[in-house]
């Protein structure tokens, strides 16, 4: 089995410090990569860099940077992916990005497909790129077979693999696996998984993000919103659950959304 893990980049001292002892639990397991995100328009890049770097020096675990191309400059891309090469870092996560409200410029790239193919046409086949995956479509998509075309043009651009949205229902990732085979797409596609340690945020991202929350599942969380050790129990149970029947079904390879912690994370890749 395969694992890989997402990490923000940390804005304090206290918040490096933490991210580091988290990535040498994490390491324990021998994840293929850690992918560290990238802000709106950029704007943790140089926190990202740092992070990327770091984790490359210094980890026996590869980095994959996150690139948005939301208020992306070609240059900037290039500056970037010149140091992200020199440095021996060769995956990376290319994303479109969030657009902040009010925002007109949002740079040289509109769409992932884009940046893909502008980073393919400049690196050739030295960037192993992933791209992200929506079983439950895209929030902004117009309807969910302009979300598939969508993502097949990300796979005809040049994309090496793609990571899902988390999502609580094994049926919807299997759908769209089954989809995007039916349009002639077939490149790996790595569940995303998030564990369920928080009532309150875990609600807010999935608002945010159009991922849906089962109502089984957010009953439950309801109940023990105030209980964090029952519903860490639940939360464990849910998600391992959930994994155990990807798995069942011939997935071997996982992303977990860390949140910058280690132990919700371990916990369930121990029990697959």
């Amino acid at each position: 089995m395969k694992t890989s893990f997402e990490f923000f980049p940390p804005r304090t001292e206290k918040g490096k410090q933490t991210l580091h002892q988290v990535r040498q639990e994490l390491s324990s397991i021998n994840p293929e990569y850690f992918s560290v995100t990238f802000g709106a328009l950029g704007t943790t890049q140089e926190a990202t860099l740092e992070t990327v770097l770091d984790i490359q020096k210094n980890d026996t675990v590869a980095a994959a940077p996150h690139l948005s191309c939301i208020g992306s400059k070609k240059e900037i891309i290039i500056e970037l992916l010149d140091q992200y090469k020199a440095a021996n870092i060769n995956q990376l996560v290319a994303l479109r990005g969030d657009i902040p409200s009010g925002v007109r410029d949002i740079g040289d790239f509109h769409y992932a497909n884009e940046l893909v193919e502008f980073v393919k046409s400049q690196y050739n086949n030295h960037f192993h790129i992933e791209v992200a995956a929506y079983p439950e479509v895209h929030p902004e998509s117009k309807n969910r077979q302009t979300d598939l075309q969508h993502f097949a043009d990300k796979v005809k651009a040049g994309a090496d693999g793609a990571i899902t949205q988390y999502f609580y229902d094994a049926e919807a990732y299997f759908k769209f696996v089954d989809e995007i085979e039916k349009l002639g797409v077939s490149i790996p596609i790595i569940p995303g998984i998030m564990p369920i340690t928080n009532y309150t945020q875990l609600v807010r991202f999935s608002n945010m993000c159009g991922a849906k929350i089962p109502n089984w599942i957010l009953k439950k969380l309801e109940l023990y919103q105030d209980d964090l050790d029952s519903l860490s129990t639940f939360g464990l149970e849910v998600v391992t659950n959930l994994c155990q029947t990807l798995k069942e079904q011939g997935v071997n390879n996982f992303h977990f959304y860390s949140m910058n912690r280690s132990q919700p994370s371990l916990e369930i890749a121990k029990h697959l």
